[in-house]
């Protein structure tokens, strides 16, 4: 086995196994430009929902005055 076909044999894998899902899409968006781009609206529909989660989280430590860290350089 030569380096060239240890390569060969990753783009093969890439091109015909796991961008399958990809050709998928790519098909359908001729047919529905919507279901084609639900990939997209997933991924923003969990980066919103953790966007907010972080900041509901920010506002309870901010809220929180149970206790106080100061940070002195001689402690």
């Amino acid at each position: 086995m030569t380096w060239k076909g240890f390569w060969e044999g990753i783009a093969s894998l890439f091109e015909d196994v796991l961008f399958i899902p990809y050709d998928i899409l790519m098909k359908i968006e001729l047919d529905s430009w919507w279901l084609a781009n639900i990939v997209s609206w997933l991924f923003l529909l969990i980066g919103a929902s953790a966007f907010i989660y972080w900041l509901m989280k920010l506002k309870n430590f901010n809220e929180n005055t149970e206790s106080s860290y100061t940070f002195d350089e001689k402690p």
